[in-house]
């Protein structure tokens, strides 16, 4: 077996592949170009696991109980590799990577004693002629034993150190494993058929499930184990084929785990999920969620834009642009869970991005949208990665020298007391909440500090709020795609009253009076949206809040028709005469 583990770590000679993944009831994987590729058919179980590691150091590295140890360093076949192990229960992981490249000045042999202790071979004798030369050593890797040689008038001269033996592979392999050599990989990152190795069968691929999810037109891929792989269109989650099978414990983990590095599978070890963001070759990027539940593991992943859309391109309403016309102030993009505002918040931020000489300082958890280098220099921070934390990066943003601080989501207290402090002091602060509309929005702001800080809490917001957009998303008339239907509350003075003196059971009443304010009520963008034809009158019916009024605006009641008789009744009633 050591053989095979040989071919296998060859790989790692290769630039693009930084990464061998060996695990209990995994395809032995390999990492490149930020993706993933089996080298095996079949997941390999842990008799081969262990046969494979038979007779190398990693055996040694193997804990005796559940534990998830820290990358050491370790020689193998004479190069040098990084290798961390998790352990637990019968489950057992490797994840190896190339050890980093010592700097010159830490590699310090001495060439006067250095003696390398290499397999025996058979070598001619050396020509006391010829000048002999030491041996070369790789600066990956150091030398198995170094031991000191004391000098001796009668010692013989150095000669040329022997070659070691050439590798050869075994005629046969154990049980259970192919002696098969292993497929290249092309610049996707995807294995290529060799003829000295049997085509995978029926083998699942993450990256062409992530371009098939696109193709459907998906905004969200659900792989878990008990479950066909499934796709969320217009709202709705169904099978990605109709044929699709329930996958197997191991079958999800050996999709789902590859894509995490090791400080994401601690993670998931101790908190039971892990949020990050995955370039998957071929598939672009994703904000991925893997969690373990009950039957196992379960990952969910939306399928982030390329690149930031504009208003236009996502048929939002012009007078959104208005909120960040502001030099300072706070704006909040609210809606429900999985309603567009990370794509309505990037297309404000590339509006900014494209007009203004800013300094745009991001602050995600995970980073979802890239923007690109246009005219203004974005700074975007990944929580837990770049920094701590959002409350961190927040503080710690004030010092940056920014103009416009874009907070992925307010979640606690403590960010919302710091946004406002920003945009206080002279920044344009723009983030997303999770809340239904503009008036929960305010109420959550508020609510989320004690009792007695309240007074303090709507001054800030009434002098800070610039701008409150929320939206939902609707299926569109064509049954094929979605569209958004937009609340918003602009920050005026009025506006500003009603927060301060703690009067927002009137805000629907300066809302129904709004438009010269720049206002628009949820309704109103219902109504322009049916008549513009994007979506169906039962789409706007089912979505508003008040249908005994939008009916009203639907259907209105006929005019009254008074029939002849009637008034000449009437005639009489008043006295007069019939002619």
């Amino acid at each position: 077996m050591s053989s095979q583990l040989q071919q296998i770590l060859d790989y790692l000679d290769q630039e693009t592949v930084t990464e061998v993944v060996l695990g209990v009831g995994r395809k032995i994987a390999i990492r490149q170009n930020g993706g993933y590729a089996s080298l095996t058919p079949k997941p390999i179980t842990r008799d081969q696991l262990l046969n494979l590691l038979k007779g190398t150091p990693l055996l040694a590295l193997l804990p005796d109980g559940d534990a998830t140890r820290p990358p050491v360093e370790v020689a193998v076949f004479g190069r040098r590799l990084r290798t961390q192990v998790t352990r637990k229960a019968d489950d057992l992981l490797l994840r190896i990577e190339r050890a980093p490249v010592p700097k010159r000045d830490e590699v310090s042999f001495d060439l006067d004693v250095m003696e390398l202790e290499l397999e025996p071979t058979e070598t001619p004798a050396p020509d006391p002629r010829k000048r002999t030369k030491l041996p070369t050593v790789h600066p990956r890797t150091k030398p198995a034993t170094v031991q000191p040689r004391t000098k001796e008038p009668s010692a013989p001269p150095r000669t040329k150190a022997p070659s070691a033996a050439p590798r050869t592979r075994p005629a046969t392999a154990a049980r259970g494993m192919k002696s098969t050599r292993m497929p290249k990989l092309s610049s996707s990152g995807r294995a290529k058929k060799s003829t000295t190795m049997p085509a995978i069968e029926n083998e699942i691929d993450f990256s062409t499930l992530v371009a098939r999810a696109r193709e459907r037109g998906a905004s969200d891929l659900h792989i878990s184990s008990g479950r066909p792989i499934s796709i969320r269109t217009i709202g709705t989650l169904e099978a990605l084929d109709s044929s699709s099978q329930p996958l197997s414990v191991s079958d999800a983990e050996s999709l789902l785990l590859p894509l995490l590095e090791p400080a994401h599978e601690a993670q998931l070890a101790r908190a039971g999920y892990i949020d990050l963001a995955i370039d998957a070759p071929g598939g672009g990027r994703l904000r991925a969620n893997i969690s373990r539940h009950q039957r196992g593991l379960k990952g969910t992943f939306r399928l982030a834009l390329a690149e930031p859309k504009t208003l236009d391109q996502l048929g939002l309403p012009k007078d959104l642009a208005k909120v960040i016309a502001h030099h300072q102030g706070f704006v909040v993009i609210a809606g429900p869970s999985g309603h567009g505002k990370t794509t309505t918040l990037a297309a404000l931020v590339d509006a900014i991005n494209s007009t203004k000489p800013y300094h745009i300082l991001t602050i995600e958890d995970p980073i979802e949208i890239v923007h690109p280098r246009k005219v203004a220099v974005v700074s975007q921070r990944e929580a837990g990665r770049h920094t701590k934390s959002f409350v961190t990066a927040l503080k710690a943003s004030l010092r940056e020298d920014p103009d416009v601080i874009v907070i992925g989501e307010l979640r606690d207290r403590e960010s919302v007391e710091i946004a406002l402090t920003a945009a206080e002091t002279g920044h344009l602060v723009i983030s997303t909440m999770s809340t239904p509309n503009a008036s929960k929005t305010l109420d959550r702001l508020i609510d989320m500090f004690p009792p007695e800080d309240h007074s303090q809490v709507r001054a800030s917001i009434a002098g800070a709020l610039r701008g409150i957009v929320a939206q939902r998303l609707l299926p569109a008339a064509d049954g094929k795609s979605v569209v958004a239907a937009v609340e918003l509350l602009t920050g005026v003075l009025p506006l500003a009253a009603l927060i301060r003196d703690d009067k927002l059971y009137q805000l629907p009443n300066l809302m129904q009076r709004g438009r010269a304010f720049g206002m628009m009520r949820f309704d109103d963008s219902l109504l322009e949206l049916l008549r513009a034809g994007k979506i169906t009158e039962a789409t706007a019916l089912e979505a508003t809040d008040n249908k005994k009024e939008m009916l009203a605006t639907l259907k209105p009641p006929p005019a009254s028709v008074i029939p002849p008789s009637a008034g000449v009744q009437l005639g009489r009633l008043f006295g007069k005469k019939d002619r």
